[in-house]
């Protein structure tokens, strides 16, 4: 039987960590290839529907990605991210799904802990294995 491999979503903010994606990939730091990449202009701009829906797609997990508090090019709307993730991760718990969603802050010049969150989190998806969610 073939390892799981887990289908990663991840949501990243257009200033700070879709460019940390970029400096990783500039600097050939190796990550694992099974997540997809969404770009959005804030990380505040993720609703919690995206994330059900990407878990009702077939996504075993979800990681949303931002500017660290303090400096998001939209004032404070990472704080306001932080609010409603926090949220989403106790409805996620209550709904059977804990661990399958996560927020972390990249900021542009962490390449590598782009490539660090990114490995850990999928890593953390295989140890729990396929979604309950997925329709296989």
């Amino acid at each position: 039987m073939a390892e799981f491999e887990p289908r990663i979503v991840m949501f990243c903010c257009n200033w700070c960590s879709y460019a940390g994606a970029d400096l990783a990939g500039v600097a050939r730091l190796q990550y694992p290839t099974n997540t997809r990449v969404i770009r959005v202009m804030c990380s505040s701009r993720v609703q919690p529907t995206f994330i059900l829906r990407a878990l009702k797609e077939g996504a075993d997990g979800v990681l949303v990605t931002g500017c660290h508090i303090g400096d998001c090019h939209y004032v404070d709307s990472n704080v306001h991210t932080k609010e409603r993730m926090e949220n989403v991760v106790d409805a996620m718990e209550l709904l059977g799904l804990e661990g399958r969603v996560q927020l972390e802050w990249v900021s542009a010049s962490e390449g590598p802990k782009f490539r660090e969150t990114v490995t850990e989190f999928v890593e953390q998806i295989r140890a729990l294995g396929p979604s309950p969610l997925r329709a296989e």
